[in-house]
């Protein structure tokens, strides 16, 4: 059998795929995720008794704001990486915009208030139990993803674990601040950021594994 004769018998039968299939998958992997997330953030640790003033406040659409960044730049990321061909991690700096704009209100924040009040802003109450709430949040999401590349084809599978995981973090975050009473910037961009870089790199850890093709 010649070459041609080959990809002619290969190419038979085989549908053409559609073309937002790869954008349908991962958004079903993290809606399906984000819902059990949900769930877990409504049932398992409560939503704010606030909720409703809170969501008419800026600090609310400043967390918000940022986690919601996050997560689309990290599904972009995540989406760019799924499919099998080269790909330069550094265009993807504008992902770490967010974090300079969150920066940038922190520090204006923080100069409005004397600095015996920096180290209460920056711990608030929760910081003990943030950033690993986030991690445990992300959970679902990062199955709902794992999901979703079983009918895609990443080649950088640790990168991909890693976006996937960066995305799971972002937008359990984003979840998650529907529980959470913290309103300074620097708690937000400190522990919320750990959290979800911890997503991250438990996604670059289990990557090569579970992304395997």
């Amino acid at each position: 059998m010649n070459t041609d004769a080959l990809i002619d018998r290969l190419a038979t039968g085989v549908r053409p795929v559609a073309r937002h299939a790869r954008a349908r998958r991962l958004g079903l992997g993290i809606l399906g995720g984000g819902a059990v997330t949900a769930i877990l953030v409504a049932l398992g640790l409560g939503l704010r008794s606030d909720l409703g003033g809170a969501m008419r406040g800026f600090a609310f659409w400043m967390k918000w704001t940022y986690t919601i960044s996050l997560g689309i730049g990290a599904v972009a990321v995540t989406a760019r990486l799924a499919r099998p061909e080269p790909v330069r991690l550094l265009r993807f700096w504008p992902v770490a915009t967010p974090f300079v704009l969150l920066a940038v209100v922190g520090a204006v924040e923080m100069a409005h208030v004397p600095a015996g009040d920096w180290l209460a802003m920056w711990l608030g109450h929760s910081w003990t139990k943030c950033p690993w709430l986030v991690l445990l949040l992300s959970g679902p999401i990062f199955i709902g993803l794992l999901w979703s590349f079983r009918r895609l084809a990443p080649t950088r599978l640790r990168a991909a674990g890693a976006a996937a995981g960066f995305a799971a973090g972002a937008w359990a975050a984003t979840l998650y601040c529907l529980h959470c009473p913290e309103v300074s910037a620097i708690f937000v961009l400190t522990w919320y950021t750990l959290g979800i870089a911890l997503a991250a790199g438990m996604g670059a850890l289990l990557g090569p594994r579970l992304l395997r093709w």
